[in-house]
């Protein structure tokens, strides 16, 4: 069953941490059958019980999945294996248009943004007991809301939108629960839910956002979250428009105990408006992160949400890394007053989406990237294409990185690529792909 890797351990940790290092190592696969409590326990010369709470400790982490009868399997994609390993090594002279990043030639330079916000810590220094969000930043981030119709509440300041999801997640759930995600949807959100010990739900995707009767279904099962991303969805590019706003808020209305979290990681780089779902449910969060149009670096997103889950992420806050930077902070306000023509980069990247799209509709290819820096393209063999554009010079993301069970496809990200090029990638992607038929990447 385990081949020649042999569980080890006396105690409950012993036994789970035995078998979270093989599956992180790669000695146990996906979706390979442990042995049943009762043959582990009389192999170890433990309690069956003691393998029970070991199994527990796995299932909670993430890392493996029991089906009644059918026994316990290390997940499909455990905990420990984070999605981050499905990805194209890039060789020399390869062109790398896989990464998700933002072009650094678009991003606003720092120094004097953090120069300035030094020299008020020189003269002002930041101890312990000062207030976690600076009133500036809070001022700006709250008018920002504003006008995007973000209900108002209270704001915390996080290391970026995952940290304020997770916080969330936390804040409101059990191991065990449902979280319904977009699919394909943010491999590293598909990560952190299994990691969390909660179980994931997916729901469809189109160019609109999440579809209402996949969110209807998923909540009807029992899912307790639903977390949206709003725009410049990653990896297909949808964004959430006015009339699915409507849809989902409809069903959102169905039930109201759901735990609605909005990601906006996009802010900045769309030309887009946002159209919120929040204010339907009795809880609910919204994360608007920095680092796509300011810089991955800065680990810095404004949450929003109702006054009990704010206070319980904020108090969870306290006890742990206690605020975010004060420095950061002051530099963030300074870029946004100072920094960025946001518009000029959002209409850069709509730009090379655009051109990418078209081209590929040119040669019978099917392509999907109403917003961001990515274009999502369905494929018939995921392995096959990735493979046939590695050898032709182009490394693109396979799509398994971003799906449950969607269907096949792969993540090209345009924010570097430049107009000459476009027509060469199209004609290479026609080529590793075939004609396809336009439909749905769900």
């Amino acid at each position: 069953m385990l081949g020649e890797y042999r569980i080890e351990g006396r105690r409950a940790a012993e036994i789970a941490a035995s078998v979270e290092q093989a599956v992180g190592s790669g000695d146990l696969e996906p979706g390979q059958l442990l042995p049943s409590m009762r043959e582990l326990a009389t192999e170890l010369g433990v309690n069956p019980n003691t393998v029970a709470a070991a199994y527990r400790i796995l299932r909670e982490r993430g890392v493996i999945e029991t089906a009644g009868r059918r026994g316990s399997r290390v997940r499909s994609a455990p905990a420990t294996t984070g999605r981050d390993r499905i990805r194209v090594e890039v060789p020399e002279g390869v062109r790398d248009v896989s990464s998700g990043n933002p072009d650094p030639a678009l991003l606003p330079p720092l120094a004097k943004a953090f120069t300035a916000a030094a020299a008020q810590g020189d003269r002002d220094p930041v101890l312990y007991g000062n207030v976690a969000v600076d009133p500036e930043l809070a001022r700006l981030a709250r008018a920002g809301l504003d006008a995007d119709a973000v209900p108002d509440g209270p704001l915390a300041v996080l290391s970026g939108s995952l940290d304020g999801v997770e916080r969330v997640l936390a804040a409101h759930l059990r191991p065990g629960d449902t979280v319904a995600v977009e699919d394909p949807g943010w491999g590293r959100t598909l990560d952190l839910v299994p990691a969390l010990g909660l179980r994931t739900a997916p729901v469809g995707v189109d160019d609109e956002g999440p579809r209402p009767d996949d969110v209807r279904r998923a909540l009807e099962g029992g899912a307790r979250a639903l977390i949206v991303t709003d725009r410049a969805q990653n990896p297909t590019g949808a964004a959430v428009s006015a009339t699915r706003a409507r849809a989902l808020r409809s069903v959102l209305r169905e039930h109201p105990e759901t735990l609605l979290i909005e990601d906006d990681h996009g802010h900045g780089i769309v030309d887009l408006p946002l159209h919120p779902l929040a204010g339907v449910t009795r809880h609910w969060a919204f994360v608007r992160s920095v680092a796509k149009a300011y810089g991955p670096d800065l680990r810095l997103a404004v949450l929003t949400g109702d006054e009990i889950t704010l206070d319980r992420v904020r108090g969870r806050q306290r006890l742990g890394p206690g605020w975010v930077s004060l420095l950061l902070q002051r530099a963030v306000v300074r870029l946004w007053t100072e920094g960025l023509d946001t518009r000029a980069v959002a209409a850069a990247y709509r730009t090379r989406r655009d051109l990418l799209i078209g081209a590929l509709a040119e040669r019978g290819v099917a392509a999907h990237g109403r917003s961001g820096m990515n274009v999502w393209v369905p494929v018939p063999d995921e392995t096959g294409a990735v493979a046939r554009l590695l050898h032709a010079g182009w490394a693109v993301a396979p799509g398994a990185r971003f799906r449950l069970s969607a269907p096949p496809g792969m993540r090209i990200t345009v924010s570097t690529l430049r107009e000459e090029e476009t027509k060469t990638l199209a004609d290479e992607v026609a080529a590793a792909v075939g004609p396809a038929p336009v439909r749905s990447y769900v």
